[in-house]
């Protein structure tokens, strides 16, 4: 079966009734400032398509990790307070999820009207490992939408998760794709079904670990990866070369060893660094030098000298890499952009995507705040995802219970 799409349920009509969506507002707050709005800015055209259809719209969503109880910390107030501002409706917040606030909003709001509920991760709930106490909380979001509602997943970001707010309301109400979801759905697709090749991958961020079942599903589909960010370190060491104080996951060296041997069995090249910036500390304004990635610990730091970038003898050859291909996924920074002497690696990656007639996936909500931060504008890439873990999960080949529960 194939999920019903957002354009069908405006289609059947939705003017008076309560439409349920399911949004990623996840946004990186300095404070109360959110300092990357891409999430909220990709979640605004479902809204407002349902909006601007007459449909009574309750939105749910998620901010940070919160242990299943109210944390002021972790309110949707500021991502709430910019989707306000970037909306031509009128949208409301609720002090609560499923209590007084609520439901007394809920029942004010006139066709067109928008009401976000509360965190919905401060219900333990959302989140509970029992099915029971999930269906339970699920119920009562479902309340909230009447006898004719209906529920739009346009949270990507969290369709890996077995969530009540994302999988349990789905059993409960008549369900669609929304645009976001739907549109994350057929671009994962060209990176894993009739990829136009050459097709390269471009890996970074600071634990190998954490890509460990993508490298394993990328073997003999990407005909090339990339290695950069922290991970690089755990791929020198396997490769048998000292990597002084920079991060190493020591334990995941026979697992990168065995993934090189594997590798060109499948047809498949892993291309390490051949250079990289050596700092004498974690810092912004820490020394740093460029020395051969064989050769960390004869930089003038000597053992403890931090990897924090990849060198640009290597960000060139990567970029000639990308500009080569005809698809390119990339997900992870090369080194710690934050800091300016760090971003070269990174701004070239990115720098080349802009370049490259390739179709390009820009995938994690760390690198789509990388080109953000570094100036670089979402249109000038093929696809900016949303989906973080998700997009890692549909790559690795999992099975995503808030995709698979549509398809009903």
């Amino acid at each position: 079966m194939t999920s019903h799409t957002l354009n069908e349920l405006i289609a059947e009509g939705v003017r008076g009734r309560y439409i349920l969506v399911r949004s990623d507002l996840n946004v990186p707050l300095d404070g109360s400032t959110v300092t990357d709005d891409g999430r909220i800015k990709a979640s605004l055209p479902v809204i407002e398509k349902l909006s601007d259809a007459g449909a009574r719209v309750l939105v749910t969503a998620h901010l940070g990790r919160p242990k299943g109880s109210p944390e002021a910390k972790y309110s949707l107030k500021p991502a709430v307070a910019r989707l306000a501002e970037l909306a031509p409706f009128k949208v409301q917040l609720a002090e609560d999820t499923v209590g007084e606030s609520a439901k007394e909003l809920a029942g004010s709001l006139g066709d067109g009207d928008v009401l976000v509920l509360e965190n919905v991760r401060f219900d333990a709930r959302e989140t509970s490992k029992d099915d029971a106490e999930r269906g339970a909380f699920a119920d009562e979001l479902v309340a909230l939408t009447g006898d004719n509602g209906a529920f739009v997943d346009d949270a990507f970001g969290a369709v890996h998760r077995k969530h009540a707010s994302v999988y349990d309301v789905a059993t409960r109400l008549p369900s669609y794709q929304g645009d976001l979801v739907h549109t994350e759905v057929e671009v994962l697709r060209k990176l894993t079904t009739d990829t136009q090749r050459p097709y390269v991958v471009v890996l970074g961020g600071s634990k190998v670990s954490d890509k460990l079942a993508v490298i394993d599903n990328l073997l003999g589909k990407a005909d090339t990866i990339l290695v950069g960010g922290g991970m690089l370190f755990t791929f020198l060491a396997a490769a048998g070369h000292k990597v002084a104080g920079s991060l190493l996951e020591a334990d995941q060296i026979p697992v990168v060893q065995d993934y090189l041997k594997r590798a060109s069995d499948a047809g498949t090249a892993f291309v390490i660094p051949t250079d990289v910036v050596v700092a004498s500390r974690f810092a912004a304004d820490a020394e740093h030098e460029v020395v051969a990635a064989d050769a960390i610990e004869d930089s003038s730091f000597g053992a403890s000298g931090i990897g924090l970038d990849i060198g640009p003898v290597s960000a060139a050859a990567f970029a000639e890499q990308i500009k080569a291909a005809q698809t390119v996924f990339w997900n992870g920074p090369m080194g710690v952009f934050e800091f300016e002497a760090f971003s070269g690696g990174t701004r070239a990656i990115a720098q080349a995507l802009t370049e490259t007639p390739a179709f390009t996936v820009v995938g994690g909500g760390d690198s789509a705040a990388a080109v953000r931060t570094l100036g670089f504008e979402d249109s000038q890439f093929g696809h900016i995802s949303t989906g973080g873990g998700a997009s890692l999960e549909y790559l690795e080949g999992k099975d995503l219970p808030g995709l698979s529960v549509l398809d009903r």
